[in-house]
């Protein structure tokens, strides 16, 4: 079994992020505050901090690993900056022009940005101006058709990758002059000017979730509400694509643990294992934590009623839907929302990460006694 640590902070989770040191969890349980907790023992955590400052529910929490700042956002459309003054954290507010809720949150690598997803069709680029001593925001607008659902920063601190509920992959330059600084490499992201659209990619026919880079930045994957999920390698203008599809429930969230293999997890509550064989070829490995490996031999009148059982059954039948995924270990009771690496940023490998969902809990997985059954690609 992967699971280390299992515990139930809520009723539920909307979102969860980590201290630099990983002694502290920030976490939403889905409501207009942020919840600060401190680990004294596997089975017990103290509640230090509860961040009071939003009027509607906090959508989206970072937890920057360099400067030990706290950046939220929520459906008020507000965004504050945290930051811990000796035994207090004090909140300062981010000015995001928004008409609409803000969804999701994320600092650059370096830091010195962060961006938030809206519903607003918008994405908001914010930076901390010296002079004025103020966070102020840049926006990106008429790129997309629908609400901003994730964003992610490839490490090169410049690109940012979005997904949209108009279906839509795309990838911008966010190069701020006086922020970043330039590359000297002809053809860098430093040569693209702010808000430029490198790459809209249309593979999904539904709402897109859950975008992330890989380690090396070379290639980009995120999930489609039709229980689909994308690759795309050598992101820019000549990319190659895969879509892979599967019989579960449709995915909310990824995590690259290596170059070439992928955590999913999303509404069929219990993490799924993508990878790339040698000849660059993504398919689905594997569930994590499951007593018995997903069988690839299944009719298709199984599946069938499998699915029917899911969505049309009665109480026994969804009881008996319910036992399907505790087969395949049952760590969460209901929907993962977010998934977290715990490590160094910019590690090549993932040995441990956390999940959140709406049964409240909030699962550490350590893959270390796993890479066997993971395969080479990990």
């Amino acid at each position: 079994m992967a699971v280390v640590d299992v515990h139930r902070f809520a009723e539920s989770i909307t979102c969860h992020a980590w201290s630099p040191d990983l002694s502290m969890v920030a976490l939403c349980p889905n409501s207009t505050e942020v919840h600060i907790y401190k680990s004294l023992s596997q089975d017990h955590w103290e509640r230090l901090h509860v961040l009071q400052k939003h009027d509607q529910i906090v959508s989206g929490i970072d937890w920057s690993s360099k400067s030990n700042k706290i950046v939220t956002v929520s459906h008020d459309r507000n965004s504050y900056v945290w930051s811990l003054e000796g035994a207090e954290w004090v909140p300062t507010l981010v000015i995001l022009r928004l008409n609409r809720a803000a969804l999701c949150v994320q600092w650059s690598p370096k830091e010195n940005k962060f961006a938030v997803g809206s519903g607003a069709k918008t994405v908001c680029i914010c930076y901390y101006e010296q002079e004025n001593n103020w966070w102020v925001s840049k926006l990106i607008r008429k790129r997309h058709e629908s609400s901003v659902t994730s964003v992610a920063w490839h490490p090169n601190n410049v690109l940012l990758a979005t997904t949209s509920t108009d279906g839509k992959c795309r990838v911008f330059s966010t190069f701020i002059k006086g922020v970043d600084t330039k590359d000297s490499k002809a053809g860098s992201p430093a040569e693209t000017k702010f808000g430029e659209q490198i790459l809209q990619l249309d593979l999904s026919y539904s709402w897109a979730f859950g975008v992330k880079w890989s380690p090396s930045g070379n290639t980009l994957a995120y999930v489609g509400h039709s229980s689909m999920i994308y690759f795309v390698d050598d992101v820019g203008p000549s990319p190659l694509a895969q879509s892979v599809a599967f019989r579960d429930l449709p995915l909310r969230d990824v995590l690259f643990i290596s170059e070439k293999m992928v955590i999913g997890v999303g509404y069929d509550s219990n993490p799924m294992v993508f990878a790339a064989d040698d000849t660059g070829i993504w398919s689905f490995i594997r569930y994590i934590g499951e007593k018995k490996a997903a069988s690839s031999g299944s009719s298709y009148s199984s599946q069938f009623s499998e699915a029917f059982g899911k969505f049309y059954g009665s109480q026994s039948k969804s009881t008996t839907a319910n036992d399907a995924s505790d087969s395949r270990g049952g760590v969460h009771d209901n929907s993962i929302t977010s998934i977290v690496p715990l490590g160094k940023g910019g590690s090549p490998k993932v040995m441990r990460f956390s999940t959140s969902g709406l049964d409240g809990k909030i699962a550490i997985w350590d893959l270390e006694n796993m890479q066997q059954e993971l395969g080479n690609q990990f």
